[in-house]
């Protein structure tokens, strides 16, 4: 049996990174997972909430799981950028390996609040399954660009001070951060 924590665990102790990849279909599944098994790698697959409603939660968890026990191989499902607690219960039931709770357009207050909540559910139901927080917001986009835009600026609005950092894992109890 093969366990997300362990393999971030063991990735962090030998200073090494898991891949995660998004799909939307089982052709994009089918790849990562050739891939991943060609270099002998662990791998994350991640579904976003728009993925999981084109895909259905229970869908995307049964091919995952149907890849690692067919193939007697470690790769994971991630419930990625999850937004509220109602969608993290959905793949918590469904078996995921890991959920992250995006909170980072709410004010750090709430966002704490929200993600300890998440985390106090996720533990309650299943301690194995690891939860990330996210924190900052550097904005979103699906858009491929050929260049960048005029005026685009790198500010320090928005992004994640280490204070911010350590209070946020600190108050919520999450086991990964994504800061902005």
């Amino acid at each position: 049996m093969f366990s997300l924590r362990k393999i971030i665990s063991d990735a962090e102790a030998n200073k090494i990174a898991v891949g995660h990849f998004n799909i939307s279909d089982i052709t994009a599944l089918k790849a990562i997972f050739r891939a991943a098994s060609e270099l002998q790698l662990p791998v994350i697959i991640g579904v976003s909430e728009g993925e999981r409603n084109f895909i259905g939660v229970r869908l995307a968890a049964a091919l995952v799981k149907s890849f690692r026990e067919g193939y007697d191989y470690p790769i994971f499902l991630n419930a990625d950028h999850t937004y509220s607690l109602d969608e993290v219960k959905k793949a918590v039931q469904a078996g995921y390996d890991s959920v992250i709770f995006d909170g980072a357009k709410l004010p750090i207050d709430e966002n704490i609040k929200r993600t300890k909540e998440v985390v106090e559910y996720v533990k309650s139901v299943n301690p194995d399954i690891v939860v990330e927080g996210e924190i900052g917001y550097i904005g979103t986009s699906s858009m491929i660009l050929d260049a960048i835009p005029a005026g685009a600026v790198i500010s320090g609005e928005g992004l994640t001070s280490p204070a911010e950092a350590a209070l946020f894992v600190k108050e919520t109890g999450v086991d990964m951060l994504a800061p902005a």
